[in-house]
């Protein structure tokens, strides 16, 4: 809603559009009850301002049990479309990657999205490619900038952002969004896949080691 001069977010954003951490800004979405941050994280530093350890070589990306992060190809030209890449770690670190009254979304969190998008309740509880077009709702469009192959209706500006595999290669920039759950599954972690090719959600649980898209939702 706009006022003169004033542009107000969504109450379910407290009334911004906008947040800005770590020297950059992010644009908000409304998503049911549900603020989510609608761009990919590129933060190099905890929300208590400690760094985030990055440009490690392929073994010690391989052989870290610790937060580590990275840009995708190690090509400083990704980060400001596609944000920064996290092990899990990261996100699991107390020290948290978002910032204050924001955190990595849990797995349950991922489902009220997917829900709210027309999944149904039984859908979004089981595992692998689940759903209908919410895939396709949450993917950008192609009159995005940058652009894929969604509607983006549901504004979530989903990115094929890529990833960094458990050995420290990269793969995928272009075709795929993977994005980091909250919550983990033994040794694993729970996350969600937006793929080119196809219209829903992938949801399952991947090694703590790979390299994925980390997103924030409002407490």
């Amino acid at each position: 809603m706009q006022d003169g001069s004033c542009v107000y977010g969504p109450l379910e954003c407290g009334g911004v559009s906008t947040v800005t951490y770590d020297g950059y800004t992010y644009d908000l979405v409304a998503i049911g009850d549900q603020c989510w941050f609608a761009e990919n994280l590129r933060s190099e530093h905890y929300a208590n301002g400690e760094g985030i350890p990055g440009d490690l070589s392929n073994g010690e990306w391989s052989s870290t049990t610790n937060g580590a992060q990275a840009i995708y190809a190690n090509d400083a030209s990704n980060l400001t479309d596609y944000g920064r890449l996290y092990n899990w770690y990261a996100v699991d670190d107390e020290r948290g990657l978002c910032p204050s009254g924001w955190h990595v979304p849990t797995d349950g969190e991922f489902m009220t999205l997917e829900i709210e998008l027309g999944m149904s309740e039984s859908e979004a509880n089981d595992t692998g490619w689940r759903g209908t077009d919410q895939g396709t709702q949450m993917k950008s469009s192609p009159e995005d900038s940058p652009s894929w192959n969604g509607t983006n209706s549901s504004g979530f500006s989903g990115l094929a952002g890529g990833n960094r595999y458990y050995d420290g290669d990269f793969g995928n920039g272009g075709n795929i969004g993977y994005f980091w759950s909250a919550s983990a599954y033994g040794t694993y972690a729970w996350s969600r896949r937006l793929n080119g090719g196809y219209t829903g959600v992938d949801r399952y649980n991947n090694s703590q080691r790979y390299g994925f898209s980390v997103r924030c939702v409002r407490d």
